[in-house]
């Protein structure tokens, strides 16, 4: 087919910005309304025009059957206007030296011109331009998902300047900058709230209907909704470094990659014309030179059908995904998904939920509970781990003032050091302190009763003496049983868990999830030697945060992270992106990824039956020229229906979601 066939719907140019620019996006800068959009609209105008001269040729032959000259002349000019479109195309693929689809179009429509059948010519390339214009809106979805992101981020912003605001374009804010937000109103950057409190709608996003409380110290990001009060929000990211900026990359980055089934029809597109040719040069020499045997045999041989097969469902499938807060990088990445027989989340952050509280405090002999909180919060201050966090906020909410330290250094599921008063101090597992010569005694025996009831702990050293020990506890997600459940339900054969607490904690929580197999005490090479040991047996989906979970997530054959959202780590070190923490996005996005499979196959089937069936018909002679245009334009209505149905996947979970909220 015309232009899909050229591209297989997703790669043309076509669909690219353009040159001219239209208009300024506070995401892209200036941007374009798109070249493909204006060469639509101009195909659309002449399949309009050259429609309504055809039709007037039916017309006048029906009320003036004696004015052979008024509707032949009309039916000549409605013809010319319908297939020069299609001619110009075809002629301008040969001028760069290629030969695709468009050759055959052309080729039948001036086989009727030369026979005089000016109207079986405009009924042709009336059908077959309807097809095109159909064709390039379907193809080109991540222009018109940019186009709507865009939509979402307003132009204009209310800085605040000396206690005043002042109105001033989007583009001209730099960080550090503060703009009020009123209730309904959308965020042009990422920030942070300042001042006030609201609810946002950060659906746009994350997929999730439900809003989102929101105080000072607050992330909110660009394009989500302030719904209730007025606040104002320092900005942090502004342009493309935005969360909404990062998702637009991906949506473009998705759809212009390729399935393996596109490439095989790029990789033999060079030889299908030849061979239709072929066939039409021996139909009209065994057909006593039947010129109509000969255009229906290339009208009906366009696979348009087939061509749009797997970018229609493709770019369905990427909406429906986006839609649900699942950011795809490589649509393979998708066609993979389906082929997952194991999965293997990360605990801490993914199958919990990473926010860890101080249970307990257990000071060795002689060391007061407040000395070894303020210890450790003070070694801990430079970090970003949870059980640093919780430290942190702990001794925040009792008034202790933080000691400086100097020469910090955090290992990586061991623990962390620094320099104190002189004095070398040490916050991590057991086995770190003593592979730096302290031993932990039999003091802190009570700690392995503690380790039986699923608590994760730290000991605390300050010089050569250990202070005592610190217990966390952490809470299970709500949907992560439910996720579990599901994924086995899809015939998922193994769901694993890789941590690395100990093994009392990682039993607890593999226990309340019903997950057979887990390994605790896992540093992040440990991980990712776990998951190419699995590999070996089957294809394996790796599921983190894609903050500490990096390494392994590239290890996987499909990397997830979860929590996406505002996240750079998180969006560049996975092959799937889910924008929200809701572990039930995940049996969603396998059983996207097998209706996919399911509409793609569908999709081919039909497809070729058309064209496989329509040359046997048009050999024969047993179907005319217009009856193989119709046939055409409802073979590719037929393909992108069908694909159309992807669309509206997980639809009933965003119900339930709406429903829960107006509870």
């Amino acid at each position: 087919m015309p232009e899909a066939a050229q591209c297989t719907g997703i790669n043309c140019s076509e669909h690219d910005h353009g040159q001219e620019n239209r208009h300024t996006c506070p995401i892209c800068g200036p941007i374009s309304e798109g070249e493909g959009h204006e060469r639509s609209m101009g195909r659309l105008g002449a399949a309009m025009i050259g429609g309504y001269f055809v039709l007037n040729s039916y017309i006048l032959q029906w009320w003036l059957p004696d004015q052979t000259f008024c509707f032949e002349l009309s039916a000549l000019i409605g013809a010319m206007i319908l297939s020069l479109p299609i001619i110009f195309t075809a002629v301008k693929d040969l001028f760069h030296g290629k030969v695709y689809m468009n050759e055959l179009v052309a080729l039948a429509i001036l086989a009727a011109f030369t026979g005089g059948d000016f109207r079986t010519a405009g009924v042709i390339a009336f059908f077959l331009l309807v097809t095109i214009i159909i064709e390039s809106r379907t193809a080109s979805g991540a222009q018109r998902s940019i186009e709507e992101l865009i939509k979402l981020t307003p132009h204009s912003a209310r800085k605040i300047v000396e206690g005043r605001e002042q109105d001033v374009d989007v583009l001209s804010l730099i960080l550090g900058d503060v703009i009020r937000v009123r209730p309904g109103e959308n965020f042009p950057i990422d920030g942070q709230i300042v001042k006030g409190q609201t609810f946002v709608n950060q659906a746009s996003i994350t997929g999730e209907s439900l809003p989102v409380d929101k105080n000072e110290s607050d992330d909110v990001f660009a394009g989500t909704q302030n719904l209730t009060g007025a606040i104002d929000v320092k900005v942090t990211k502004v342009g493309k470094d935005t969360t909404l900026g990062k998702v637009k990359d991906m949506i473009l980055a998705a759809e212009k990659t390729r399935t393996p089934i596109v490439r095989i029809i790029d990789k033999y597109a060079g030889y299908y014309t030849p061979t239709i040719l072929m066939i039409a040069g021996v139909t009209w020499w065994v057909s006593n030179f039947d010129l109509n045997r000969v255009i229906t045999l290339m009208v009906i041989a366009c696979p348009c059908a087939v061509v749009l097969a797997t970018p229609s469902a493709i770019v369905a499938a990427v909406a429906a995904a986006a839609r649900l807060g699942i950011l795809i990088k490589n649509v393979s990445h998708l066609e993979l998904a389906a082929k997952i027989k194991a999965f293997v989340f990360d605990k801490t952050g993914t199958l919990t939920c990473g926010i860890l509280s101080v249970a307990r405090l257990n000071p060795a002999e002689g060391v007061e509970p407040a000395e070894l909180l303020l210890t450790a919060a003070s070694v801990e201050s430079h970090s970003n781990h949870p059980a640093a966090c919780a430290l942190k906020t702990l001794a925040d909410e009792a008034g202790l003032k933080l000691n400086e330290v100097s020469n910090f250094e955090e290992v990586h599921g061991k623990g962390v050091k620094c320099l104190m008063a002189s004095d070398i101090c040490i916050v991590g597992r057991r086995s770190f302190l003593e592979s730096h010569g302290i031993s932990v005694g039999d003091g802190l025996s009570e700690s392995e009763k503690v380790e039986s009831v699923g608590m994760s702990m730290v000991y605390v050293a300050c010089g050569k003496k250990v202070l005592g020990w610190i217990g966390f506890k952490d809470k299970v997600r709500n949907e992560s049983r439910e996720a579990i459940s599901k994924l086995r339900e899809l015939g998922i054969k193994y769901c694993a868990m890789v941590t690395g607490d100990r093994e009392s904690v990682a039993a607890s929580v593999a226990k309340t999830l019903d997950i057979e197999e887990y390994r605790s005490e896992c540093l992040p090479e440990s991980k990712v030697e776990y998951v190419e040991k699995m590999k070996k047996e089957c294809p394996v989906a790796v599921v983190g945060d894609g903050v500490n979970d990096a390494p392994a997530l590239a290890a996987g054959d499909l990397g997830i992270a979860m929590g996406a959202i505002g996240s750079d780590i998180a969006i560049n070190s996975a092959s799937i992106a889910l924008m929200t923490n809701d572990l039930r996005r995940i049996p969603l996005l396998v059983s996207l990824s097998r209706k996919s499979r399911v509409i793609i196959n569908q999709n081919l089937f039909i497809g070729m039956v058309f064209v496989l069936g329509g040359i046997i018909l048009s050999v024969f002679g047993w179907m005319s020229p217009i009856t193989a245009a119709v046939l055409h334009t409802f073979s590719t209505l037929i393909v992108l229906f069908n694909s159309a149905r992807l669309v509206r996947t997980g639809e009933e979970y965003t119900i339930a979601e709406k429903a829960l909220k107006s509870q």
